[in-house]
């Protein structure tokens, strides 16, 4: 694996969480990871790349999370229970 690979994983591993939190929201990957990469690499560091904590650790500091990527989370919550 070469240093490039090696920085990116992170970032993937955070998008792929964040598409699973999220899997009906129209934002695409990128938005996503835009809008989420500082708030998971600041709140959630020590999980990555696992995935599943990831996602726990974001949804514990949801209220702490930039606004756009709470509106990512919120987004997915929206579409997922059908309210709209």
């Amino acid at each position: 694996m070469n240093r490039h690979s090696i920085l990116l994983a992170p970032g993937a591993a955070m998008l792929a969480a964040l598409c699973i939190a999220n899997p009906a929201a129209a934002a695409s990957s990128d938005q996503q990871d835009k809008a989420c990469r500082g708030d998971a690499m600041h709140f959630c560091k020590a999980e990555i790349p696992n995935k599943q904590k990831i996602i726990v650790c974001m949804k514990q500091h949801m209220s702490e999370l930039s606004p756009k990527c709470r509106a990512m989370f919120n987004q997915g919550n929206k579409q997922n229970t059908g309210d709209q």
